[in-house]
């Protein structure tokens, strides 16, 4: 699984934080930020974060074998 965050596009709005917590947190800004670049155990609460961002922020990639 590949994760790529468009920091710039990032708002704020914790989403992510709510639906993955073990992958994403925010900083003092409120800016996402990316605590496990191999979430793999949370794959779905990965997936599930990138759709609940309002900005479109987050892109999940399946890598493949």
């Amino acid at each position: 699984m590949n994760i790529e965050i468009d920091y710039p596009k990032c708002i704020g709005a914790g989403q992510c934080v709510l639906e993955a917590p073990d992958v994403f947190d925010q900083d003092d800004d409120g800016i996402v930020v990316l605590l496990d670049e191999d979430p793999a155990p949370h794959a779905a609460a990965v997936r599930s974060a990138a759709h609940a961002c309002p900005a479109r922020a987050i892109v999940v990639d399946r890598e493949e074998p």
